[in-house]
């Protein structure tokens, strides 16, 4: 972990053919909804198009681009019946941070699964192995930046998993040691009281950083 305030040290790894397979799967998909491409390869390819999403855009804009791209791996008639077979119990949500935290880790790093406290809309609160806790997020690291973390993944995985499959996802970034927690089950906040909207930039990290400003300039969240 990198000391308060200091650059990010960014970890090696060794991606087997799998992990390259999706990296080249995500970067091609990324490619064809933004309607360009990158010479940069491997895993900076798919962090230099993110950059390239980002560049001219609004969060909303660039939300939009990344939801086509998720909707683009996943047949339209499989999340409409995932959607319809498969309420959110406990142990489809249990399920499903058990798969995320198999086949993500070429996204995001070394994770596990872990137990989580969900609070459901009746105001009761429920224990339950549905977490996927990320040890530092491969994505945040080498991006370092706030803006691309929430727009880019948070709000459109969120989403996806919400609305697409008809599971509840609640992503929550810790910018300070670069961990995240996925917990499925759980509602998403509303933007208006998400703190991770009004995360101040990682000033040693982003090279378009606002030393000043009270969140990073590359949010917002719709009025």
């Amino acid at each position: 972990m990198s000391p308060p305030g200091a650059p990010i040290i960014k970890d090696e790894y060794d991606d087997n053919i799998l992990d390259r397979l999706f990296i080249w799967l995500f970067t091609h998909k990324m490619g064809q909804a933004l309607g360009a491409g990158t010479t940069v390869s491997g895993y900076g390819g798919f962090v230099d198009l993110s950059k390239q999403i980002m560049h001219g855009r609004n969060p909303q804009q660039q939300q939009v681009i990344v939801a086509k791209v998720l909707q683009s791996l996943v047949p339209a008639p499989v999340l409409w019946l995932i959607r319809t077979l498969f309420a959110p119990t406990r142990l489809v949500c249990v399920l499903n941070a058990w798969f995320a935290a198999k086949m993500f880790e070429w996204l995001v790093g070394p994770c596990t699964v872990a137990t989580a406290d969900l609070k459901l809309a009746d105001g009761t609160v429920r224990s339950q192995p549905s977490a996927v806790q990320i040890e530092k997020c491969r994505y945040l690291a080498e991006s370092g930046c706030v803006g691309m973390c929430v727009n880019m993944c948070k709000v459109p995985t969120q989403a996806f998993f919400t609305e697409k499959f008809g599971i509840p996802l609640t992503m929550t970034p810790n910018f300070a040691d670069l961990s995240c927690q996925m917990i499925f089950g759980q509602t998403p906040l509303a933007p208006a009281v998400d703190p991770d909207y009004t995360q101040p930039c990682l000033a040693l990290q982003c090279p378009t950083a606002k030393i000043t400003a009270i969140a990073c300039p590359q949010l917002a969240y719709p009025k």
